[in-house]
């Protein structure tokens, strides 16, 4: 089996990949993961033992994970119930616009787990990307800022893309903050687009009883 999956995400490379490489977490939002544990962890290389139990089916691998921080990271196994198992993380950054994250995979299972494992292996890998993808906005995005606002404070402005909700990066268009008394009539909290240079109509000007 190949998966073979591209994403763009207006987060660094650098929190995509250390996101990625943080096997202990996905207990937390992988719900495939029953158990997660880090053997080994260095600049070069992460060793992972990863326990699955999904839709009656459980059985664990180890990998081990040479990478390249925040760009690269390969899955090799070391041990577990496939014939072959290995795939490619690659993060390419984007500058302002956040980074590119590729996924490829290529696995099967030994002639005794394939009809059991196989099919809900398949449907964990093409999976994988997205939660990662969710993960992120829910750490970086819209949820994250959210969860820090004030109680019964305004949600911060969105779009229908959550991707596009998250903290302020360069190149990334936010809300304009609102006025403050002093300087506004009215309260505002934030401009559409192309008015925030706009000139004031006669009804906002100052009047005064001098001819």
């Amino acid at each position: 089996m190949k998966i073979h999956k591209r994403v763009l995400i207006p987060y660094s490379a650098e929190q995509m990949f250390d996101l990625i490489e943080a096997a202990e977490h996905y207990p937390a939002f992988m719900p495939w993961c029953a158990r997660a544990a880090i053997v080994e962890r260095s600049d070069e290389v992460v060793i992972a033992d990863i326990g699955v139990n999904f839709r009656g089916v459980s059985f664990e691998f180890r990998t081990r994970n040479p990478k390249r921080r925040p760009v690269e990271m390969s899955i090799r196994l070391e041990r577990g119930p496939f014939r072959r198992f290995e795939g490619e993380w690659r993060v390419t950054p984007l500058g302002e616009a956040g980074c590119r994250v590729e996924f490829e995979m290529r696995y099967d299972f030994n002639s005794v787990m394939a009809r059991v494992a196989g099919p809900v292996f398949d449907r964990i890998a093409n999976s994988m990307v997205d939660a990662y993808v969710a993960r992120a906005d829910a750490l970086y995005g819209r949820a994250a800022v959210a969860a820090l606002a004030p109680t019964g404070s305004a949600a911060p402005a969105t779009t229908s893309d959550d991707r596009d909700a998250a903290p302020p990066i360069p190149g990334i268009p936010a809300a304009f903050p609102a006025p403050s008394p002093a300087t506004a009539p009215k309260p505002v909290t934030a401009f559409a687009p192309g008015e925030a240079n706009a000139a004031p109509t006669s009804t906002d000007l100052p009047r005064s009883d001098n001819p």
